[in-house]
This record gives structure tokens, C-alpha cells and sequence, in this order.
């Protein structure tokens, strides 16, 4: 490994600057030197980054849910938060958009029910209990909650 002490390996690198170890994987995965791969760690690595992207991806569509189930149906505080919630809706639409793949977008549909889930949940908490008419499951469909223009017809 050029530039990192020959007394040191791939796997002791990686213990100690993660940064470094990862410019020495990829100059090693440019030269086709596959021999020389730390695989424990790039496989971890890589695993890590996926499992990182989906939660991404969901967090920013909970976020979406959230606002559009505060939107619709917090009516008693629409006439002060209405423009934030429709602001916050645009902006976590956007990031979401950037960061959405083929396969991030069939992890957000099969994981569609559990993130409204867990958006339901948030909204009942952050109007303590107070909505009796948040729908209990899903009411909007995952091309609805992408659509930078879609608001629910109400609202």
C-alpha cells in the first residue's frame, strides 16, 4: 500500500483511520487488486451504508406523513402553522427526491405501512391525543407522498 507503512495492514488501518483505509480500498478496487482487500470491513462497510440509506429514505417520508397528517387534520392549529407544515412537506419532498433510487423507492413501498405507522404515532403524541379522526392506516399512496405538488384535497 503506497502512502501507509508497510508494517501496517488493511484491516489495522481501518482501526485507526477509517478515512485512510477506505482511499486505500478504492485505489485497490481501481488496480483490480482484490487479493489485497480488507473484505470483513468493506463487506460491514457496505452493509452499514445500505442499512444507512434506507433509514434515510424513511425518515424523510415519516416526515412527509407527519406533516400532511398535521395538515389535514390538526385543524384548530392550521390557520397559524399551515405555511410551516407545507414548507417542511416541499423541503423533506426534495431531499427525499435526491436521495431516491429504484431500490429505495420498492423499500419505501414495502415499508410503506410501518413508516405511516410510526408517523401516526408521532402525530397522536404531538397533539396529545387529541385527534380522533387521524385514519388508522394509510390513506395516501407512496407516488401521492413523492409528489412535490400533491396536497390532500381539503387542505
Amino acid at each position: 500500500m503506497q502512502g501507509v507503512s508497510s508494517n501496517l495492514s488493511l484491516k489495522e488501518l481501518y482501526e485507526i483511520d477509517e478515512n485512510l483505509w477506505l482511499e486505500e480500498t478504492i485505489k485497490l478496487l481501481k488496480a483490480n487488486h482484490l487479493e489485497k482487500l480488507d473484505l470483513e470491513n468493506l463487506i460491514e462497510d457496505l452493509e452499514n451504508l445500505g442499512r444507512r440509506d434506507k433509514a434515510k429514505v424513511a425518515n424523510l417520508l415519516e416526515q412527509i406523513i407527519r406533516h400532511l397528517l398535521l395538515l389535514q387534520y390538526w385543524t384548530e392549529e392550521t390557520p397559524y402553522n399551515s405555511g410551516h407544515w407545507k414548507a417542511e412537506i416541499r423541503s423533506f419532498r426534495n431531499e427525499l427526491k435526491r436521495n431516491l433510487t429504484t431500490n429505495l423507492y420498492q423499500f419505501l413501498e414495502k415499508e410503506l405501512a410501518s413508516i405511516y405507522d410510526d408517523a401516526l404515532g408521532y402525530v397522536i403524541d404531538k397533539t396529545e391525543g387529541k385527534l380522533d379522526n387521524l385514519p388508522q392506516s394509510c390513506i395516501y399512496t407512496l407516488d401521492q407522498l413523492l409528489d412535490i405538488n400533491y396536497l390532500p384535497e381539503n387542505v
